[in-house]
C-alpha cells in the first residue's frame, strides 16, 4: 500500500479482489440493496468517461454535493479518474455559499444528488463564469438551468464499454503528489479556504488507520456512515479507510433511525463525532430513566463499577469484580446489542470528546478511541489504540506522522499528509506551514508514554460538537451591526449549537422606552421588558437569516452591562486566549443568571 500511486489503484485494487460483493449499501423503502464492487467499478469508469466528454480535463475541478449514498464515492472516485479534483460543499449551504466555493475553485461542473439540493445549487452555478456543465443524480431534476448543460446519472451509468481501460490509464496517469480534493474549511476571518489534499496524503491516513486498528484483527468488516461525506473526517475515514481494507458501507437513513439501523447492518466500525455520542448517551439515559426499576439500578451500577474498573482497578474489591462480571451479562450484552452486537470500536473525531461520555460508553463495555486531526491533515493526525486507550486524551501519533510540540507550546505536524496548501491563497499557507511543518494552532503536551494531550488552542475559532469550525468573529461583527445592538460575545465550543450574549445599543434602548411610554430608560431597565426582547429576537434573526445553519445563534441572554475578568487572568504570562475569556465570561453568567444560560 505504501507504493500506490493514487487513490483510484486503491479503488481498483479491491474491485478486482472482491469482484461481485456487496460494497455499498442504502435503504430503499424498507429493504437495503447493495451495489456490488464490479457494479461500483463500471459506474465509476461511465461517469468518468462523461466527464470527459463534458471537457474535464486533469487539474479541473467539479463540485459535489449530495447527501451520503452510494452516488457519493462513485462520483467522486469519477473525477479523480479523469485527474480531476473533487470539491466538496455541505448540503446545508446557502445559495451565497455555494457561490463562493465554486467561484473561488473556478469550477468546470457541479454533481448534485436531487431537486431539493440543487435548489440552492443550481442558482449558485448558473452564477460562475468557469461553470459549464451539471449532473444530477436524481433523473427528474425540477429545477431550470439557463446557461448550463444539465445531464442525469441513470442515462450515464452503464454507458462504459471498457471499465479495465478507464481506470487502469487513471492509475497510471495520476502521481501520488496530485490534488485529489479542494476541501473548504472555516478561517480565522470566516472566510472559507480551499485546503488541497493529495492522493498520498489520504492514502497516508488510511495506513496508518490499519495499522493502528489491526490489533482488533480488520477481516470483513461493516461501517455504518453517519457523517457527511464533504467532512474531511468521514471522506477519509468512512470511505477510502474502508475502501483500503475491503470493507461494506452503509449509509444511515439519518439520527432519528441510527439506532434502528445498527441494529439491522450490525456495524463492525464507526466513525462520528462528540455530538453524535452525546445524542446517544442523553437517550440511553432517558431510556433507562422511564424503565426505572431494577433495569434502572442494574444499570446505574454498572456505569458506577465499570468506571472504577477504568480509573482504579487496582481498588476493585472482589465483591465488585465478581458484580461486574455478572453485569457483563444482564446490562453490557444487551447494549451491544443495541449497537448491532459486531462492534468492535466507536471512533470519535472533528471535536474534543467530553470525558465523562467517554467514561459513560467505556463503562458499558463500548469502545470508544478518541482521535484528533484537522482537515489540513487529512485529517487524522493521532488516534488511541483499542488495547490502551486513554480517554483524556487524543491518543498517540499516527504512522507516518511525524508530531512535536513548538518552543511556545504549539502542535506541529511533518509528513504526507500534510495538505499541499490553501487554493490560491499563498499568504495563509505561508502562515500554516513554516519549513514542511504544519502549525495547528492547538496547544498541546505529551504525556511519559507519548499520549498527545490538547491543552488549549491558539486560533479563535470555535469548534462545536458536531466538528465545524466556526469563525465567532464574523458573527459577533453581524450582530453589532444591527442597531439594536452594542456588543456581543458568541459561545459554542463543544456544544451542539451557539449561544451569545447581547448588550444592547444604549441610545436606542432608550428611544424604544420613550417611544412606548416608559418613565425609565435606563438600560438595565429596559432589557427586562418582555416588548424589548422581542425586538432583539427580530435583530438576531434578521442575522441569522443570512448565516448556515451551523452559524445560527440559537439562544441568547441580553444583559445591562459587560462583564470584567479578574485582571489576573489577563496577564500576559498567562497566555490567556480568546477563547478562554469567552469561557470564563460564561461561567461568570452562568453562575449569575442560571444554568439555563
Amino acid at each position: 500500500m505504501d507504493q500506490m500511486k493514487n487513490l483510484i489503484e486503491l479503488f481498483y485494487d479491491k474491485v478486482l479482489k472482491k469482484g461481485d460483493a456487496p460494497f455499498l449499501w442504502s435503504k430503499k423503502g424498507s429493504t437495503w440493496q447493495s451495489v456490488t464492487w464490479e457494479e461500483a467499478a463500471k459506474r465509476v469508469a461511465s461517469l468518468a468517461d462523461k466527464l470527459k466528454t463534458l471537457g474535464v480535463k486533469p487539474g479541473d475541478r467539479v463540485g459535489l454535493v449530495s447527501e451520503s449514498r452510494p452516488e457519493w464515492p462513485i462520483a467522486d472516485l469519477a473525477i479523480m479518474a479523469v485527474g480531476g479534483i473533487t470539491v466538496p460543499a455541505y448540503v446545508t449551504n446557502s445559495i451565497s455559499d455555494h457561490k463562493y466555493i465554486l467561484e473561488d475553485s473556478q469550477a468546470i461542473g457541479v454533481i448534485v444528488s436531487s431537486t431539493n439540493i440543487a435548489k440552492n445549487v443550481l442558482p449558485a452555478a448558473e452564477k460562475v463564469a468557469s461553470l459549464k456543465f451539471a449532473i444530477s443524480f436524481d433523473p427528474k431534476l425540477e429545477v431550470q438551468t439557463d446557461r448550463i448543460s444539465l445531464h442525469s446519472l441513470d442515462t450515464i451509468v452503464n454507458s462504459c464499454t471498457d471499465t479495465a481501460a478507464i481506470l487502469d490509464n487513471a492509475i497510471e496517469s495520476i502521481s501520488r503528489d496530485e490534488t485529489a480534493c479542494l476541501i473548504y474549511t472555516s478561517g480565522t476571518g470566516g472566510t472559507p479556504k480551499g485546503v488541497m489534499l493529495s492522493h498520498g496524503a489520504i492514502l497516508c491516513n488510511c495506513i496508518g488507520s490499519i495499522d493502528l486498528l489491526q490489533e482488533m484483527g480488520l477481516g470483513d468488516e461493516v461501517f455504518l456512515s453517519f457523517l457527511p461525506l464533504s467532512h474531511s473526517y468521514e471522506h477519509t475515514a468512512g470511505q477510502f479507510f474502508p475502501i483500503m481494507i475491503g470493507a461494506q458501507i452503509y449509509y444511515a437513513e439519518g439520527i432519528d433511525k441510527l439506532a434502528q439501523n445498527m441494529e439491522e447492518v450490525h456495524p463492525t466500525l464507526m466513525t462520528a463525532v462528540p455530538r453524535l455520542y452525546e445524542v446517544m448517551h442523553d437517550r440511553i439515559r432517558k431510556g433507562v430513566k422511564q424503565a426505572g426499576g431494577i433495569s434502572e439500578k442494574l444499570f446505574n451500577k454498572t456505569i458506577q463499577l465499570g468506571r472504577k474498573k477504568y480509573e482504579k482497578p487496582a481498588s476493585m474489591s472482589l465483591s465488585e469484580n465478581l458484580q461486574n462480571v455478572v453485569l457483563d451479562k444482564l446490562v453490557r450484552s444487551k447494549v451491544k446489542g443495541r449497537f448491532g452486537g459486531q462492534l468492535k470500536a466507536l471512533v470519535s473525531g472533528g471535536a474534543p470528546l467530553n470525558y465523562d461520555i467517554g467514561i459513560f460508553f467505556t463503562a458499558l463495555g463500548i469502545k470508544l478511541l478518541q482521535g484528533y486531526g484537522q482537515t489540513e491533515s487529512a485529517p487524522v493526525i493521532s488516534c488511541n489504540p483499542p488495547s490502551d486507550n486513554r480517554i483524556d486524551t487524543v491518543g498517540k501519533p499516527m504512522k507516518g506522522v511525524d508530531c512535536q510540540i513548538a518552543n511556545d507550546g504549539e502542535i506541529i505536524v511533518k509528513g504526507e499528509l500534510v495538505m499541499q496548501g490553501y487554493w490560491n491563497n499563498l499568504e495563509a499557507t505561508g502562515e500554516a506551514i513554516k519549513d514542511g511543518w504544519l502549525h495547528t494552532g492547538d496547544i498541546g503536551e505529551f504525556d511519559g508514554d507519548g499520549y498527545l494531550k490538547i491543552t488549549d488552542r491558539k486560533k479563535d475559532i470555535i469548534v462545536n460538537s458536531g466538528g465545524d469550525n466556526i469563525s465567532p468573529q464574523r458573527i459577533e461583527g453581524m450582530l453589532t451591526t444591527q442597531p439594536e445592538i452594542g456588543q456581543a460575545m458568541v459561545y459554542g465550543d463543544r456544544r451542539p449549537h451557539l449561544t451569545a450574549l447581547i448588550i444592547p445599543d444604549a441610545e436606542y434602548a432608550a428611544a424604544w422606552a420613550k417611544e412606548n411610554g416608559h418613565s425609565k430608560t435606563n438600560l438595565e431597565f429596559v432589557v427586562e421588558q418582555p416588548d424589548f426582547k422581542k425586538v432583539m429576537v427580530k435583530a438576531v434573526d434578521r442575522v441569522s437569516n443570512n448565516l448556515s445553519g451551523i452559524e445560527k445563534v440559537r439562544r441568547f441572554t441580553l444583559s445591562h452591562e459587560a462583564f470584567t475578568i479578574d485582571n489576573e487572568m489577563l496577564t500576559p504570562t498567562l497566555k490567556i486566549r480568546r477563547h478562554i475569556i469567552r469561557e470564563k465570561f460564561f461561567e461568570k453568567l452562568e453562575a449569575l443568571y442560571g444554568s439555563q444560560t
